[in-house]
């Protein structure tokens, strides 16, 4: 399973930080963890730069179980779900989950703007450059490669 965290609010490395050690808590030890990205706002509602950071876990649990947990994740780190793409301290996505399709009115993986985010695409293919879009039938290499967005994305230094 691939999650990306990220936020712009608050202590944006604290918040990555304490979301890493409760997704620890629930799914086991971390895989892969990207470089942590600062990366320019996407969907126009937000202010201010964001931290991202993609993990990898693995894990036995089910997809909406998984969605369950990070959203009391997401809780506790005080996310309030008050505009779409608007500011937040902490978000939690579901971008794979092997090479699974699944698509229920409350989740669609793979997510489905990957191929359209360059804040996505960069620690991706930092980490899984070579991961085939279940169904894009491209890496995440090439997904970059074309993506069209132009965001500022840079490895953020501390």
């Amino acid at each position: 399973m691939v999650f990306i965290l990220g936020g712009n609010l608050g202590d944006k490395l604290g918040l990555i930080e304490s979301a890493t050690e409760l997704l620890i808590s629930h799914f086991g030890p971390v895989v892969l963890a990207s470089s942590i990205f600062e990366t320019a706002a996407w969907g126009g509602k937000s202010q201010g730069n964001y931290l991202n950071q993609v993990l990898v876990f693995q894990t036995s649990f089910f997809p909406e179980k998984i969605l369950d947990t990070i959203l009391e994740i997401e809780l506790k780190m005080g996310r309030k779900r008050e505009e779409k793409w608007g500011d937040r301290t902490m978000d939690i996505d579901i971008l794979y989950f092997g090479n699974e399709i699944l698509n229920t009115d409350r989740l669609n993986i793979p997510h489905l703007y990957i191929q359209d985010r360059r804040f996505v695409l960069e620690p991706l293919v930092e980490i899984l450059p070579d991961f085939v879009h279940p169904n894009l039938n491209q890496t995440n290499k090439e997904l970059l490669e074309q993506c069209l967005d132009i965001s500022n994305v840079r490895i953020f230094e501390k």
